[in-house]
């Protein structure tokens, strides 16, 4: 409905979009980072939509106690596969950026939809994620902070 509000579709379904594919981090530790720059990034000051499409494909990864527990700290009772939207406000970055974090490690899917349409994204059970947008420049910046980082060997001279 949201999507349709806007007269948009799902980000891959889109002709021509430029995408970049960027790797989980190999650490958990480091998915909060990843959690609060996409949270802190893609939506530039206007509401942003997440929305999950993929759950129970790793069921002893999934800490569904700690997912309905934040989210009843919001008064919403509700299932997830009832209501798998969640609309965060610009003020609610660190809202969303818990929420994804608890997605990224949970194993689940879904997409990143910012109102401003400039970039979108779908984050998979798969542990990467792909970036969506009208130009590959709007990418870079992305790439530069979020890329791979190729450890080198331990005594190695590079």
């Amino acid at each position: 409905m949201w999507l349709s509000e806007r007269q948009r579709q799902l980000p891959d379904l889109v002709r021509d979009v430029h995408v970049e594919r960027i790797e989980y981090p190999s650490t958990p530790y480091r998915i909060f980072f990843v959690a609060h720059w996409l949270a802190t990034n893609l939506a530039a000051r206007k509401p942003l939509l997440l929305f999950v499409t993929e759950w129970g494909i790793w069921p002893s990864s999934e800490n569904w106690h700690l997912y309905y527990k934040l989210r009843q700290s919001y008064g919403d009772k509700q299932l997830l596969h009832d209501a798998p939207g969640h609309l965060f406000f610009e003020h609610e970055a660190e809202d969303l950026a818990s929420f994804l974090q608890v997605f990224m490690l949970n194993g689940w899917g879904g997409y990143i939809l910012a109102e401003e349409n400039y970039v979108n994204a779908f984050f998979s059970h798969d542990e990467y994620i792909d970036f969506f947008a009208e130009g590959s420049e709007k990418l870079t910046e992305i790439r530069k902070i979020l890329g791979p980082i190729r450890p080198t060997a331990i005594g190695s001279n590079s």
